[in-house]
Order: C-alpha cells, then sequence, then structure tokens
C-alpha cells in the first residue's frame, strides 16, 4: 500500500470516527433534553469537536437528526429480521419480531427520538421513507408465509398494514395513561389474532 493510499484511509478511518462520536452525542442528548432543547453546541461540547467537524459530516441539526433517527430505525428493523430467523415456525418468528418491535420502542430513549420528537422535526413523509427499510422487511416475511402463489400486491398491501398497525401501536404505548405492559400484552394478543387470522387465508387459499 502506498503511502497515499495509507494516508487516504486514515483519514477516512478518522471520518468515520468522527461521524460515530457525533452520532453517539447526538443520541444521548437528543433522547434526553429533546430535539428542541438540544443544541449543535452542546454535542459538539459532548465530544469535544468543533462545529466546523459537526458541519463537515451534516449540513445542520435536522441533517444530524434525521441520521440518529435513520440508526434508529435501523436497529428496529435488525431486531425484528434477528427474532424472525430465530423461530423455526415463521409466523412465531413474525409474532416475537413484532414483540421486540415494540417492547424496544418502549425504551424511553427510542420514544423521545423515533415517536416523540421525529413527526415535528422531520414530518410523517420523511419518516415513512426511512421506515421504509422496516416495511420491505416486513414484505420478505410475510412473502415466504404467504406462499408464491400470492401477487405482489396482496404481500405488499399485507405487509403495509401490519406495519402500519406496528407503528401506530407504538405511538399508543408512548403515550400509554395506563399500564403501559397491560397495553402492550393487549397489543400482543391482538397482533396474535392477527396472524392467525392470515395464517388461517394461507391454509384455505
Amino acid at each position: 500500500m502506498g503511502s497515499q493510499q495509507r494516508v487516504r484511509r486514515s483519514q477516512e478511518e478518522r471520518s468515520r470516527t468522527t461521524t460515530n462520536e457525533l452520532l453517539s452525542a447526538a443520541r444521548k442528548l437528543f433522547a434526553g433534553d429533546g430535539y428542541t432543547a438540544t443544541s449543535l453546541d452542546a454535542i459538539c461540547e459532548e465530544i469535544g469537536a468543533s462545529k466546523g467537524a459537526l458541519y463537515h459530516h451534516f449540513k445542520n441539526k435536522r441533517d444530524l437528526f434525521r441520521a440518529v433517527y435513520e440508526a434508529e430505525e435501523n436497529r428496529l428493523s435488525s431486531a425484528i429480521a434477528q427474532t424472525f430467523t430465530l423461530h423455526e415456525d415463521p409466523w412465531d418468528g413474525l409474532y416475537e419480531g413484532m414483540r421486540e418491535f415494540l417492547v424496544m420502542s418502549m425504551e424511553p430513549s427510542t420514544q423521545r427520538i423515533t415517536l416523540i420528537d421525529a413527526p415535528g422535526a422531520l414530518g410523517w413523509a420523511e419518516m415513512r421513507a426511512i421506515r421504509s427499510d422496516c416495511r420491505r422487511m416486513i414484505a420478505y416475511g410475510l412473502g415466504q408465509l404467504l406462499g408464491r402463489d400470492r401477487s405482489r400486491a396482496d404481500v405488499t398491501a399485507v405487509a403495509s398494514m401490519v406495519h402500519g398497525a406496528a407503528c401506530e401501536s407504538a405511538v399508543a404505548l408512548a403515550h400509554a395513561d395506563g399500564d403501559a405492559d397491560e397495553l402492550l400484552e393487549a397489543t400482543l394478543l391482538q397482533f396474535r389474532r392477527l396472524f392467525s387470522s392470515i395464517a388461517s387465508s394461507v391454509d384455505k387459499a
């Protein structure tokens, strides 16, 4: 490897390190203080970086928040995928994936970023675009379950319904007035019934 390549690799590694540090600091402050109350100065101070370094990686606070939100959604999507593959029965895998998604969504930091602040900071259209990976993952799992004889439109429609129900359930849990754990179990019971109904329709097809 030539000296120029080594220098370039070193610069790329430093850039990745700075980006990760900024994302980590931003997540901590966004989760603790909220999007509105968190300043870029505070984020830079958290890791001892200059605002110039921050602006090298992110255009503004909204851009940084978007990256934090996207990372959080990727974390949730990955949890669904990993849980799905751990179960021999794919319907159980899908159900347990939904459980994992909702339990993780109940974490105070995740709630604050994805459910409380994201709608105002990013807007629903951008949130839906970022969540598309999660929707596609659910569609993939359902495609395996529903069989090849089902049209792509059928699979997409069911996946959108399941994903929408999961997101709305997460919002309801975030704003629950009573026992959130009790609401979680009631919500999961409805998902169990929903999946049983879908599975039954597949068996009859």
